[in-house]
């Protein structure tokens, strides 16, 4: 089992500069390679407050000069966003300056607004970004390679620097679409998912849904395909602590459904206005849903999940709203203190037992 933290940088308000978001994000992933976490998973959103990280390659770039060991992903790309060719460039030359500790994570999106504004028509969203697919090992595995698609045209062309990792850096695909999960899954790709803000159901449906794409495309999801789970935790004896933790989790949900739907409101055009929902869960159901609490419950939760959902690596959102620098640092040093020990050692108890029934 890995675990990573999923660092989003956002800004809740302007009593948080762009600056102070972004040094936070800088401070949590060294932190996090100290307390020995996996990954460091960086997003990419666009032109407003839910996410100040307009580009993750670059982040990868800036935290390896910062860490040493600490794989760096994207979480995620957005391909259509993105021209081909400088894209393949980019990822050559992250990949090298990294050492090989490149995690590549794309996606097609989904917010509207961002899309509006790179002049890219969202309905063409999906077949862009298959056509992106067919273009990455080309690219990255091939010394001259060449594409001709519907909306990507590459000529004859070579990527200067080189990957690191061979035969190319791992590829996480991100996406609520079966077909596109699908396509990651036959193409042997890893696959990044989420149940939400949701409880045990909702990581019941997420496996169901997951084992479904596996079996329909020919493959075993356990022991085929490799998926990492995107998840909000946080262990505390302290109520206000956990109840500040939440708080900024239920924000991030009202400002991503907000974009995605296209209820945003904005008094100034760019700070977007946190509106309460017919959908928000209570703080009693987040705290029922999610493995929050002191630091045994939080283990056990965990364990919880992981036996339903079977995932091989975990990702902690540790960068959510306005929640206290001092105190996540904290958070941080805490899991790879205590939790995720304890929750690997008990993994390994049943290890030998589950290869047993995958064998």
């Amino acid at each position: 089992m890995e675990f990573g933290v999923f660092i989003l940088a956002q800004q809740r308000g302007y009593h948080q500069t762009s600056q102070q978001v972004i040094n936070n994000s800088i401070e949590q992933t060294v932190v996090a390679e100290q307390a020995g976490f996996n990954n460091a998973w960086y997003a990419e959103h666009h032109f407003n407050n839910y996410s100040l990280s307009p580009s993750p390659l670059m982040m990868v770039a800036h935290m390896a000069a910062k860490t040493k060991r600490i794989r760096l992903g994207t979480a995620v790309c957005i391909l259509p966003l993105y021209q081909p060719a400088r894209f393949l460039a980019e990822v050559g030359f992250v990949d090298t300056v990294s050492n090989g500790r490149l995690d590549l994570g794309v996606g097609s999106g989904y917010q509207e607004f961002e899309f509006e504004r790179f002049g890219v028509k969202i309905a063409e969203a999906s077949a862009i970004y298959n056509e992106f697919l067919d273009i990455l090992p080309k690219g990255l595995t091939q010394q001259t390679f060449e594409y001709q698609g519907q909306f990507l045209k590459v000529p004859p062309s070579s990527v200067a620097v080189r990957c690191v990792q061979g035969p190319m850096p791992p590829v996480w695909i991100t996406s609520g679409n079966p077909v596109a999960l699908g396509r990651g899954v036959r193409e042997n790709h890893n696959l990044f998912v989420t149940a939400l803000l949701n409880g045990n159901e909702g990581v019941q449906g997420l496996r169901d849904r997951l084992v479904k794409v596996a079996d329909d495309n020919g493959k075993d999801l356990d022991r085929d395909v490799k998926f990492g789970f995107l998840r909000c935790a946080y262990a505390s004896d302290d109520n206000a602590e956990i109840d500040a933790y939440l708080d900024c989790a239920r924000f991030q949900r009202r400002i991503s459904e907000s974009l995605k739907f296209r209820r945003s409101q904005s008094d100034d055009g760019y700070m977007i206005k946190e509106v309460p929902s017919e959908t928000d869960p209570t703080m009693e159901q987040l705290r029922k849903n999610l493995p929050v609490g002191a630091v045994n419950q939080v283990i056990d939760k965990m364990l919880e999940e992981i036996s339903i959902l079977r995932p091989k690596h975990i990702a902690l959102q540790t960068q959510l709203g306005d929640f206290d620098q001092k105190t996540m640092l904290k958070q941080i040093e805490l899991w790879g203190e205590r939790i995720i020990p304890a929750i690997k050692k008990e993994l390994g108890r049943h290890q030998p037992a589950t290869d047993a029934l995958a064998a």
